[in-house]
């Protein structure tokens, strides 16, 4: 089963991915991740995505798509994959869409994290203070501006992608504010 999780930033994607990975055996590709990964791989990939962050660019969504396809190829016995922070834009899901096609996979379920975006600013905000108060380090981008800035960026960029699985048919919402434990209940319930 190969699943995409949508949501801004903040709105638990990489828990809800991580609780997945525990409970039903599934890899998650977080581009994030792979990015750092690749950089530091010494592959002919790796070099690339290296010189490209070098030179303080984006990585082209060639690049990207050409991760996922080493690590959708690469995988051992799992129960599918979590696309986590991929795609972010239209280009990039066909691009995943046709990528999938020609190992013979697709994508099973889209689940959308549905949020208030106040409520979100606040429950982030919150949290770095907590990891403050705990003698933790929050992320550096966990402050009011950052956020506000990166939910533009999501509501520009990626939320286009709400309307275009729906239209497919495979989207799913679930709300992206209840409890840990609530929200993964409701994508269980999604995907069952």
């Amino acid at each position: 089963m190969n699943i995409i999780l949508l949501g801004p930033p903040g709105a638990g994607k990489g828990t809800q991915a991580r609780k997945l990975v525990d409970d039903r055996n599934m890899v998650q590709l977080s581009t994030g991740d792979m990015l750092r990964a690749a950089r530091t791989s010494g592959t002919e990939m790796g070099r690339k995505v290296a010189a490209v962050m070098d030179r303080g660019e984006l990585v082209t969504d060639e690049i990207v798509i050409g991760l996922i396809r080493e690590q959708l190829l690469a995988a051992g016995d799992h129960g599918g994959f979590i696309f986590d922070g991929f795609p972010r834009t239209l280009a990039q899901a066909d691009a995943l869409g046709e990528l999938l096609s020609e190992i013979g996979a697709r994508v099973d379920h889209v689940i959308e994290l549905q949020v208030n975006d106040d409520v979100l600013v606040e429950r982030i905000i919150g949290r770095a203070a907590e990891t403050v108060a705990a003698g933790g380090q929050a992320r550096a981008d966990d402050n009011e501006e950052s956020l506000k800035t990166r939910l533009m960026a999501y509501y520009k960029q990626t939320s286009p992608l709400v309307g275009y699985y729906y239209a497919k048919g495979d989207l799913k919402t679930v709300d992206g504010l209840a409890s840990m434990d609530d929200v993964a209940q409701s994508i269980a319930d999604a995907i069952a």
